[in-house]
């Protein structure tokens, strides 16, 4: 077979091990490494002398043979880790595992196996490298620290809480365990303050919800939970030591006659199936609150844990815990902003006898948290409809206390049936008092919103408008064919810069005229443009529902969680003469306006 091509060995140790020469103490060579290359297959199509000197598994066994194999028994659930590399293309270091007696030859070496996807030019996946480096006593704890510098770019990469989990799960896997779990206090992913003690004694204590889950096994088949299943914790059992001393446990050797899995026949059956023998329970603790459990064990490596991984595992997890307590906090605040604007929020819209009106709110999936979109249908005299759609600048709590004030601010300033460009000054004058009372030497523009404020007339047929920085509304005439109106455009409110302007626009019976928030129209790829002409499409088909069509437009969306608040409210005008004379609004829809 012929020989690749020469393998520039410093640029893969470095993508894979994250190590240059220097740091190993002397420059790379072929000599200083095992090398092996696999195909998308997963066939050895090339490997180093020096990994035959490693493991003493001469290079015929390996070739064209799968990775377990193909080395040593101490290194069963490389394959698994390949895969995952070849799937994803995220790199796996420092996987330890011993070499045992080759042919009679004792060696009981260990050893750092790493793992690094191979692509062509296009960036399509060709196949994987494995590096293995020898540890020695002096070389562990400086690979140990750069397996930390990884683990803060791999672990905590989102505000999820259960994200972080799974990646912690899987971090751990690739660098110390061969299964893992991460039990969580039930009430962390709830955004909930954590339990930080168990319940009341009895056999079984349901205080855990499994969060993440590893395994070098394809479908992790160890595991008695999977994620998002409670795990019941016997009350003999080294986890409930664990959470009430908050002290690691380490059994370098796992005890299988212990009086608690005698009490735990599914984990003891498990145990002995997959000869789990080393374990390590390190509690999650942030902030003086224990946030939950991870466990680690081994079955493919033969070595027992030793203090050495103990004080690593503790070291991973302590980070960990910081990412994981981050996570809740924001699930917390964002719960509890989302419970707020839902509470400020109309539980239903009515048009009174000559508007048909439907609204859709669809809050983001932002790391910042919910913002300050609202919408409003307020009655007004003569039969007369104010239809209002505003975003506060900003996110989380605050934002969605700013929206509450102003929606009653709108309405308090809707009863004087103020004109849409004398209410939009006012309502900036409020948005400035707002801000100054803030105190903190604060600038007024440190609050600031945008609105649309539009009131129809049914005897007129005819529609005035003003809009404060806001997208300007569509209008689909009777016939087919929506428009988005060339309304003047004002300063955002808050800024103290008026006169705003108004315009009319006249809607005959059957028109249809659409407001929305720019969470809508917003795409990060294209610009507002695109996002314009998707919805002017998805607008343009007059025999949907009112309902059907709030679907159709919010089904247009390029994601299902979109990075910003999406409000949309969409009124069809109908003559009066046709309506009856006292309208009854319907009651709301389950699960109209907050997707669950």
């Amino acid at each position: 077979m012929a020989s690749p091509a020469p393998i520039d060995l410093a640029g893969l140790l470095q993508r894979a091990v994250g190590v240059t020469g220097a740091a190993l103490g002397s420059p790379l060579a072929p000599s200083a490494i095992g090398l092996a290359l696999w195909n998308s297959d997963l066939r050895c199509t090339w490997v180093s002398d020096s990994l035959e000197d490693y493991d003493g598994i001469p290079r015929e066994r390996r070739m064209g043979r799968l990775p377990d194999a193909a080395l040593p028994a101490g290194a069963r659930g490389l394959e698994a880790a390949m895969r995952q590399v070849l799937a994803t293309g995220t790199p796996v270091s420092g996987r330890e595992y011993l070499v045992p007696a080759v042919d009679g030859v004792p060696r009981d070496e260990g050893y750092s196996a790493s793992c690094i996807r191979l692509e062509d030019a296009e960036g399509r996946p060709m196949g994987v490298c494995l590096v293995v480096l020898r540890i020695t006593r002096e070389s562990r704890p400086g690979d140990r620290l750069a397996l930390l510098g990884e683990a803060g770019a791999r672990i905590g990469t989102t505000l999820d809480v259960m994200r972080t989990a799974q990646e912690l799960a899987a971090f751990s896997v690739s660098c110390l365990a061969d299964f893992v779990t991460v039990d969580l206090a039930d009430t962390l992913r709830l955004g909930e303050e954590p339990l930080s003690r168990l319940g009341p004694d009895g056999d079984y204590v349901p205080v855990f919800r499994r969060a993440g889950l590893s395994s070098v096994h394809e479908g992790a088949p160890e595991a008695v939970s999977q994620v998002g299943d409670v795990v019941y914790v016997p009350s003999s059992s080294p986890l409930k030591h664990v959470l009430s001393s908050g002290r690691s446990l380490l059994e370098p050797v796992l005890d299988t006659a212990s009086p608690w899995l005698n009490r735990d026949p599914a984990r003891a059956r498990k145990i002995d199936r997959f000869g789990l023998h080393s374990l390590m329970i390190v509690p999650i603790r942030a902030r003086g609150v224990v946030l939950g459990v991870v466990l680690l064990l081994r079955s493919d490596d033969p070595r027992p844990f030793d203090e050495e991984d103990l004080l690593f595992a503790e070291e991973l997890v302590a980070r960990a815990a910081l990412s994981l307590d981050n996570a809740r906090r924001y699930t917390h605040e964002r719960a509890t902003a989302l419970a707020l604007q839902r509470g400020l929020l109309p539980r239903r819209v009515c048009g009174g006898p000559c508007l048909d009106v439907v609204s859709r709110f669809l809050p983001a999936d932002l790391e910042d948290g919910v913002g300050g979109d609202w919408y409003d249908v307020i009655p007004l005299p003569r039969d007369r409809v104010a239809l209002v759609v505003g975003d506060v600048v900003g996110h989380g709590i605050d934002a969605a206390a700013t929206m509450g004030r102003l929606r009653t601010a709108v309405r308090t300033l809707a009863d004087l049936d103020l004109p849409p460009e004398q209410l939009l000054a006012h309502l900036d004058q409020t948005i400035i008092r707002l801000a100054e009372e803030e105190g903190d030497g604060l600038h007024a523009a440190s609050v600031s919103a945008t609105c649309l404020y539009a009131v129809y007339d049914p005897v007129s047929r005819r529609c005035t408008m003003a809009r404060a920085g806001h997208p300007p509304p569509a209008v689909r005439d009777p016939g087919g064919g929506v428009t988005f109106l060339d309304l003047p455009n004002g300063t955002p409110l808050g800024l103290g810069m008026p006169p705003y302007q108004a315009a009319e626009v006249e809607l005959p019976e059957g028109s249809l005229i659409a407001l929305y928030t720019d969470g809508l129209i917003e795409d990060r790829r294209h610009g507002f443009d695109t996002g314009m002409e998707r919805v002017r499409r998805a607008l343009d088909r007059p025999g949907l529902r009112l309902d059907d069509l709030c679907s159709a437009v919010l089904g247009t969306l390029p994601s299902a969680t979109p990075p910003d608040d999406v409000t949309l409210l969409i009124a069809r005008t109908r003559a009066a003469s046709s309506a009856p004379s006292r309208a009854r609004c319907p009651a709301p829809r389950p699960g109209n306006r907050f997707p669950r």
